[in-house]
């Protein structure tokens, strides 16, 4: 191998590590940015928890759902985001609720103590993530509450 290919190929790969340093990390603090982001994929807006902690509400093509800042330290530097969607007096069977935890990789769904329709995500924030991995995160919660209606028989 010539000396001019190992010094090009040495700073590419040295390029490569300082444009991924320098990418803007999102974590609990963040919480305007990411309320931004959910805006781009419907209505949302920032509201407070019963504890003070932040919380997102908003709709994906007319979905309600929220996003809970949790693990907070007064009421802010949040370890962790809970994505969740219940669905008042939508009563599938356990064995539907079971069906989809066993075939789907993401989404957590249950019934809640009114064996009402739930569906959770969760998204760990600890240590910042990039915007476009959270981006990505708001977009599996979208295709996961799209699916999960349609599953449900929710509309």
């Amino acid at each position: 191998m010539n000396f001019k290919a190992l010094v090009l190929g040495g700073a590419m790969l040295l390029g490569a590590g300082v444009s991924a340093q320098a990418q803007t990390l999102f974590d609990g603090n963040s919480i305007d940015d990411i309320l931004n982001l959910a805006r781009g994929y419907g209505s949302a807006t920032l509201e407070e928890q019963n504890n003070g902690d932040p919380k997102i509400t908003g709709k994906i093509e007319g979905v309600q759902y929220a996003v809970y800042f949790m693990n907070c330290t007064d009421n802010k530097e949040c370890e962790d985001l809970n994505f969740y969607a219940g669905f008042l007096d939508n009563k599938p069977t356990l064995e539907l609720i079971n069906e989809w935890n066993r075939d789907k990789r993401f989404g957590k769904a249950y019934l809640d103590s009114d064996n009402d329709a739930v569906i959770e995500f969760d998204v760990n924030l600890e240590h910042g993530v990039s915007k476009d991995n959270l981006d990505a995160a708001f977009e599996v919660w979208s295709l996961v509450l799209g699916q999960y209606t349609d599953y449900i028989g929710f509309k």
